[in-house]
């Protein structure tokens, strides 16, 4: 009954609002048409002003507050908390894992993203190539983790490999031994990365199309009059002319995997040493019932964050510009 309430409420009441509070702000603004040039923005704005404020800034405020108070937010401790994020062995672990993420996974995706998007603007079935690259975007994060999970599936050496990826290095390569890819420490991390870069290669290689289409193509047309190679043309004229891209979708890779937790969460729920610290925060958070030490990784997170979102918005502003 409750669950019903609320879609009615979500569904019905929210636009009944949102219509009262327009019939009754336009006429308030229009009481002073010398103000009302100035007043009207503001009016319209007010509503998502509101709600950024209640959803976004209150709930970054409190968590900030919540992370100076011990673990049932009762007692202030002051920093205490923070000290345990950077002395706790799980959560420098962790924060290990999240810098291996950060490199490997932001160069995979670079790297792959651009490659596909250099190599299918030469062939005639590009919008297939880049419809199958681009597919995984279209999957959740949850059922890939799901997916994927199966595709390292392990067996012992002689029984049948039912995990894609063991079966066919076993076909392929003659005397391969399975691996246990999502349980031993040597290959875990590396299979979890492979699965993000696998999914976020896609809009990496859209973005990066997008920026190679919009190169003038006197430009290469000049380059190969002067005689340039296919890879000094890419080496001296499209690298140079997307780099700005390159730079967007680098910082859009670090924020993305600063925040990763579905696929660790579904795939291995951070156990066996690839635990990253937006697990370690969930786990403070609902497994332990540490608000005080999950709400201090949450404001680490945010602070990590906002930099690498002030960088991409002044290169989108200066894209702009």
């Amino acid at each position: 009954m409750n669950i019903v309430i609320m879609l009615l409420i979500a569904v019905v009441g929210v636009p009944l609002l949102l219509v009262g509070y327009i019939r009754l702000s336009e006429p308030l603004a229009g009481r002073r048409p010398r103000r009302a040039a100035m007043v009207r923005p503001w009016l319209w704005l007010a509503p998502t002003l509101l709600l950024l404020a209640v959803f976004l800034v209150y709930p970054v405020i409190a968590t900030m507050v919540a992370s100076l108070k011990d673990a049932d937010s009762t007692h202030w401790i002051g920093l205490a908390n923070y000290a345990a994020v950077f002395t706790s062995a799980d959560n420098l672990s962790a924060l290990g894992n999240n810098l291996l993420w950060l490199v490997f996974f932001t160069l995979g995706t670079l790297l792959f993203g651009l490659l596909i998007a250099v190599l299918s603007d030469k062939v005639r079935y590009e919008s297939v190539v880049k419809a199958l690259v681009f597919i995984p975007m279209a999957i959740s994060f949850v059922a890939a983790g799901i997916i994927w999970k199966f595709m390292f599936e392990f067996r012992p050496a002689g029984e049948v490999q039912v995990g894609t990826v063991n079966a066919i290095l076993t076909a392929l390569v003659p005397g391969w031994k399975p691996i246990a890819w999502l349980v031993n420490t040597s290959t875990n991390n590396a299979a979890l990365i492979a699965v993000g870069v696998w999914m976020w290669t896609g809009f990496a290689m859209v973005i990066f199309s997008a920026a190679i289409k919009a190169i003038p193509p006197d430009v290469v047309e000049a380059a190969k009059i002067d005689g340039a190679s296919e890879l000094q043309i890419f080496r001296m004229v499209t690298l140079p002319l997307v780099a700005p891209t390159l730079g967007f979708v680098a910082t859009t890779m670090m924020i993305n995997v600063l925040k990763v937790f579905d696929i660790v969460y579904v795939m291995t729920n951070g156990n066996l040493g690839t635990d990253v610290i937006a697990n370690r925060m969930y786990k403070e958070m609902f497994n332990y019932h540490n608000t005080g030490v999950a709400s201090a990784i949450a404001t680490f997170l945010l602070v990590c964050i906002v930099p690498v979102m002030i960088v991409n918005i002044r290169r989108y502003r200066r894209g702009v510009a």
